[in-house]
């Protein structure tokens, strides 16, 4: 009996085959094989909104290669990723191979391990149509929204823009938060500590808590100085000591979001490079004799649950690693969200003999620090409790003038026994306090010597920027996209110019929004925040089978459609104002003023078109604030940041020009020569890219390469091939391959 097993990745493919052994042949489709046409919309309107799948182009070798093993198997097991998007991938390799095939099977696991996988192999199902369906469904309406509405931004815009139905909506929280931050008003208020000193030492800092009997709302510094001159010379007492034990339980394992928000803002990954690192560890890693084996379980999930065997494994850890009582009476157990896909597991290492200090050497620096974290989160929420020991003084004026008026208050906690804490505690987002005192051994009632008394100016705060960790946060919370969209949404917003990201906090572009002004204007509904939750809730129940994709589809697409006919009636183009200056044209000496244009704002004259006199405003495309990175200098051990010059980007060291280190963006792929990091490199010819270890490595292209292997050779990656028409294709650059076909983009239309 000969099986053949059908996964996504050639990496994947690898893994498994080793786990199955000689019996089975394991190929791999290299992601979808089938998708809506790109050059048309492929969706019949007038017949229930039926789509026209087609193959891809370059797949065609692939789907040849599936049929030719189906054809020679006696069982085919499809495996692609247990979501929606391999399930459509399952759905549309059947379609192709069922004619060659004599039995196929849709089988799914968690983790890629032998248990799972073999279990699989053992109780195969059917590919689930209501997950298709789903799958269908989104799919359909984003080629709706971005083939009927990115023409109307071309010709009310600007051309070449793009809308999605999501990231639209998560463009809109980025505008949206920077108007509550144009409008704020900051107002000023003032607070008053004191330090004092007892029987014991150290001395310590208490804050003024109550003052005259009313909660301390001191506005200006005359408030202030006035109420450190009425406590000045005064008694203290120490009236009260409040000693509360409390308890703080772990994090739960970690989601896809949870994942995203901690990578970023433990190891300041971009929510993009921590699924690429999160894919690879999942997929498999090669761990010297012993081969390719998956790290950690599915990283696309929302669900909190954990296998028992691995709540067993990860308490037998704890318990020869930190001791029996670091091992709670009762294994926890984390209640998911409503929504949450409970199929899943949360993502966790696969086997607990796989620690980061085990197999460090096998994992390059990105793998085992994203491996580290999620390791360590794991295990911390399998432990026990911290227990933690809160003590809070208050401290009483005792002078006859203000006994009971004025109280000054200190808070310090002590830990009495870590618990999940001896391996980990969870980051956040919020600024985080000085901090609590450390407070000495003293007793109540004893009376306190003043030290100091100091009056401290402080702001009312605007509400911060979105970070990638808020803005995935923010994302989940308002129900805007599935674990699988997150980083996808953070991508594409960015590289449409739609925001932009400085010092890791998003702002809008003057065309973001611009564009968000005219959307949430014409198509209110579209752009509403609930509106689009709801849409996410209507797609998780076409998956449980409780409502109909078509009916989902035309629900939504009917006002739409009436909108964008309103929208296409109204004559004119949406730009903004031009912004007056009190400078003159040096050609003819009528006014300048701040012009809005395909490349950003420019000087031009009022005279136009008379008088096509331009030019740049004055610091416009010089370097602005630098974006940090995780990069260390290699000379001096500060942060490394990308700064634009002449020949664009690059990565130079923040402490410029004392250390004046730098070196090319890396593209995250390898060079095929030396294994290298690819690198963006300008010179008087335009853009190009070569070898990161220039000059002892030569290897060069001036076509862009894109992280996709080649489905004919397996090269690491392709190439982007543009001609005067406009047209790409993608080539493979091993001559002995000549691999050569149209490159599937996620164009306009994606969602």
């Amino acid at each position: 009996m000969k099986s053949l097993v059908i996964v996504e990745s050639p990496a994947k493919a690898k893994t498994i085959s080793k786990i199955l052994g000689k019996d089975f042949t394991v190929k791999a489709s290299v992601g979808h094989v089938k998708d809506l046409p790109v050059k048309e919309m492929g969706i019949d309107i007038d017949k229930e909104f039926t789509p026209r799948y087609m193959v891809i182009p370059g797949k065609e070798t692939v789907i040849r290669e599936l049929k030719k093993a189906a054809k020679e198997a006696d069982t085919v097991y499809l495996a692609p990723d247990p979501d929606r998007e391999g399930e459509a991938i399952a759905w549309h390799i059947a379609e192709e191979i069922k004619s060659k095939a004599k039995e196929v099977y849709r089988i799914t696991f968690n983790e890629i391990t032998k248990s799972a996988v073999q279990e699989a192999i053992r109780h195969p199902g059917e590919i689930d149509l209501k997950k298709v369906d789903a799958q269908q469904a989104r799919r359909v309406l984003d080629r709706l929204v971005g083939y009927e509405l990115s023409p109307l931004l071309w010709r009310k815009v600007r051309r070449g823009l793009s809308a999605g139905r999501v990231q639209s909506v998560a463009v809109r929280l980025i505008v949206d938060r920077e108007r509550e931050i144009g409008e704020f008003r900051q107002e000023e208020y003032w607070s008053v500590n004191a330090e004092f000193e007892g029987s014991n030492k150290p001395a310590f800092w208490a804050k003024l808590a109550k003052y005259r009997n009313d909660k301390v709302e001191i506005k200006n510094a005359e408030g202030a100085e006035a109420a450190v001159a009425d406590i000045r010379g005064s008694k203290f007492v120490l009236s009260r000591i409040e000693k509360k034990k409390k308890k703080r339980n772990p994090a739960p394992p970690f989601i896809t979001s949870t994942l995203q928000q901690e990578a970023s803002r433990k190891l300041r990954f971009t929510a993009k490079k921590t699924m690429v690192v999160a894919q690879q560890l999942y997929e498999g890693i090669e761990l010297g004799e012993e081969g390719a084996v998956g790290l950690i379980t599915y990283m696309r999930t929302d669900s909190l649950r954990v296998a028992a065997e691995a709540q067993q494994a990860a308490r037998a850890y704890i318990e020869t690693t930190y001791g029996k009582e670091f091992v709670p009476e009762k294994p926890p157990v984390f209640k998911s969200k409503a929504s949450a896909q409970d199929a899943h597991e949360a993502v966790r290492p696969t086997y607990m003999t796989n620690s980061p200090e085990a197999i460090k050497h096998y994992l390059h620096k990105d793998q085992l620090a994203l491996y580290r974290l999620i390791w360590n989160r794991f295990i911390a929420s399998q432990m026990a409790p911290a227990e933690l020991e809160q003590t809070t003084f208050e401290i009483s004026c005792d002078t006859d003038q203000c006994r009971g008026e004025t109280l000054f208050r200190a808070s310090g906690s002590v830990v009495k026994f870590p618990g999940f804490m001896a391996l980990y505690t969870e980051s956040t987002d919020e600024a985080i306090d000085e901090g609590e005192a450390i407070l000495p051994q003293l007793k109540e009632g004893e009376e306190l010597a003043l030290l100091n008394l100091q009056p401290k100016q402080h702001f009312t705060q605007p509400p911060p920027r979105y970070t990638e960790a808020t803005l995935v946060k923010a994302l989940e919370e308002k129900g805007i996209g599935r674990p699988s969209t997150y980083a996808a949404i953070l991508s594409t917003i960015q590289d449409r110019k739609y925001v932009q990201k400085t010092e890791g906090k998003f702002s809008p572009t003057e065309l973001g929004t611009v564009v968000n002004d005219f959307l949430v204007e014409r198509f209110r509904e579209l752009m509403d925040i609930s509106f689009t939750a709801n849409m996410e809730e209507d797609l998780d129940r076409i998956e449980d089978g409780k409502k109909k994709w078509v009916k989902i589809v035309k629900d939504f697409y009917r006002p739409f459609h009436e909108k964008l006919a309103e929208a296409s009636a109204v004559k004119g183009k949406v730009k903004p104002e031009d912004i007056p200056t009190e400078e003159t044209c040096e050609n003819c000496g009528k006014p300048m003023v701040i012009r809005w244009g395909r490349h950003g704002r420019f000087m031009a004259c009022t005279g136009f078109p008379e008088c096509k006199t331009t030019k740049p405003l004055e610091g416009e495309g010089q370097a602005k604030e630098p974006e940090t990175t995780d990069e260390k200098c290699p000379a001096c051990g500060s942060p490394m940041v990308v700064r634009s010059g002449r020949f664009g980007k690059f990565v130079a060291c923040s402490q410029y020009p004392t250390c004046k280190t730098t070196k090319p963006v890396s593209t995250g792929m390898k060079c095929p020569v030396d294994g290298g990091d690819i690198v963006e490199r300008r010179s008087k010819r335009g853009k190009f890219w070569g070898c990161g270890n220039y000059p002892k490595c030569t290897f060069v292209s001036w076509y862009k390469p894109i992280p996709d292997p080649c489905p004919k050779c397996g090269a690491p990656f392709l190439v982007e091939k543009w001609d005067k028409a406009g047209n790409v294709t993608c080539i493979c650059l091993n001559k002995e391959c000549g691999h050569k076909a149209e490159i599937r983009k996620e164009e306009a239309v994606a969602g």
